[in-house]
């Protein structure tokens, strides 16, 4: 089909023809996050799908963290459309696994390198976030790491 910002473009023109305002804002943010990240640093260059995914993931992120917010201060409107943005971002997210799933994973990447003890939680973190490659939220990966470094 082609690449992610493809679809991501295209599926804004859908939307945009379709009419659908929370879509249309939302994928345009999305868009925006992505073209920003790919003229910072010291030349533009066009993003790979992991590092369209990776944004996509930061601002689903910021979804989640500002409708708890709102819903902390009893905004639950504006709660309410921090969650179905963050539900149309996640529709461009691969799914993420599950808390048994994490937890098997990481037991693969402590014993394949050997990691034991709460002093070496820096590589045994950098070994089970390259394990989940993006599918789970890096807190949810740590909490499992330590967990298991005991």
């Amino acid at each position: 089909m082609g690449t992610l910002k493809d679809r991501l473009n295209e599926d804004l023109r859908t939307a945009m023809k379709g009419r659908d305002e929370l879509t249309t804002s939302t994928l345009r943010m999305a868009l925006a996050a992505v073209r920003t990240a790919e003229v910072s640093g010291t030349a533009a260059r066009d993003l790979t799908d992991d590092e369209v995914t990776s944004v996509l993931s930061k601002e689903a992120k910021k979804r989640r963290e500002a409708s708890a917010a709102f819903a902390g201060a009893g905004r639950d409107d504006q709660a309410a459309r921090e969650i179905a943005e963050e539900e149309i971002l996640d529709r461009y997210l691969p799914k993420q696994l599950s808390d048994e799933e994490i937890a098997e994973i990481v037991a693969g990447a402590l014993t394949a390198g050997g990691f034991s003890g709460k002093g070496q939680m820096g590589p045994a973190m950098k070994a089970a976030q390259a394990a989940v490659a993006g599918r789970a939220e890096g807190g949810r990966v740590a909490a499992e790491v330590r967990k298991q470094l005991g």
